[in-house]
């Protein structure tokens, strides 16, 4: 299931606070500012610095 408009207005990226951008595939959520991914795990963005992939 696609995270909704709603949710994706509200959240933001926990290093620069930017605004977020689901990929395609609905697997992740990216930050075009940091190239930080954010994964989905069983529909629930995973907003930890920690858990977060840089972008090739």
């Amino acid at each position: 299931m696609p995270l909704s408009e709603e949710l994706l207005e509200i959240l933001a990226c926990p290093v620069c606070k930017g605004g977020l951008r689901p990929l395609e595939e609905g697997e992740a959520l990216v930050c075009d500012k940091c190239r930080l991914r954010y994964p989905i795990r069983d529909d629930i963005p995973v907003m930890l610095v920690d858990e977060a992939n840089t972008l090739d």
